[in-house]
């Protein structure tokens, strides 16, 4: 079953009541108070972008016990926080050992597959929207390295985002840049707390990555895994800039960026929303880990 994705962007509070998440909305705006009681057992993603929400330790017991990621924002409505359960899986010791374990060959040919996966969907998603000619894209993918030891994933790139955005001149992909940089941000985080929450699911830790190694990213398991899926988010975000145009992060983009994990992929032919997707590439991963597969399930974009 896909978990909801739930944002509260206006005070609130937050509580628990007979495994029900409750949500009190206080009087805003002529508005009357309202409340209303969600199952626990139906959410995976809570956004806190409000700084005047509170939410008892109960309720955070109770999300986390049910493996749902809990993301605070800061006061420009970008997220700044992940919280997660400490443990996801009945195996978790084992598994943990396994991924620990793992080679350098091995972590190499993860990283391998997950450049090849992610230069091939943003390929295809330049012909999508753009039918742009991507022979280039697609003969950088074939000969991605053990590693990517010739860093074509950074050529890619490059040459992706300088189709990606036609109508803004000498686009560049920055986080701390204009316009549609602040959309993107805000959709991979939601992107991220997806992945970290399916990589915990199936008992990974998702601090120690396969590729990123930075000391200070407690996620780099997740900033690898959720390379192949960017794709996804970056063609919502030129469908929204197409509809709403250079607006911000309102929110009604929030409201469109929020169902991200409702997106329909394709695993081997299979479709399936893109949060159940994740479930089956961090499933993959660690069947890798424990020496039973080779091959990561990745997202195919058409």
């Amino acid at each position: 079953m896909i978990k909801r994705t739930l944002c509260f962007s206006n005070p609130a509070y937050l509580s628990m009541r007979d495994r029900q998440l409750v949500v009190r909305v206080d009087r805003h705006d002529n508005e009357p108070e309202r409340q209303t009681t969600i199952p626990i057992e139906d959410i995976g993603v809570v956004v806190l972008d409000n700084r005047q929400i509170t939410i008892t330790h109960g309720a955070m017991s109770a999300l986390l016990e049910n493996c749902a990621a809990v993301i605070t924002c800061n006061e420009a409505h970008l997220p700044v926080g992940l919280l997660l359960p400490l443990e996801g899986h009945t195996i978790q010791s084992e598994r943990f050992q396994d991924q620990i374990s793992a080679s350098l060959p091995l972590r190499k040919q993860l990283w391998q597959q997950t450049v090849q996966q992610k230069i091939l969907n943003q390929a295809a998603l330049l012909r999508q929207l753009h039918n742009t000619e991507t022979g280039n894209m697609q003969h950088w993918a074939a000969d991605v390295r053990s590693g990517d030891s010739t860093n074509l994933e950074g050529r890619a790139a490059a040459f992706y985002w300088s189709q990606m955005f036609p109508q803004i001149l000498y686009f560049t992909r920055n986080r701390d840049g204009g316009y549609p940089n602040p959309l993107l941000n805000y959709g991979y985080a939601i992107l991220r707390a997806v992945i970290a929450r399916a990589l915990v699911s199936s008992g990974l830790l998702p601090t120690l990555g396969i590729h990123h190694h930075n000391r200070y990213n407690a996620y780099c398991l997740a900033d690898d895994i959720m390379e192949p899926y960017r794709p996804y988010v970056d063609k919502l975000v030129a469908q929204t800039m197409d509809e709403y145009g250079d607006i911000g992060v309102t929110t009604d983009i929030k409201r469109r960026l929020l169902t991200i994990p409702t997106i329909e992929v394709r695993i081997d032919g299979q479709r399936s929303p893109l949060m159940v997707a994740a479930s089956q590439t961090t499933a993959s991963l660690a069947r890798c880990f424990s020496g039973e597969s080779r091959k990561l399930a990745y997202p195919e974009m058409q």
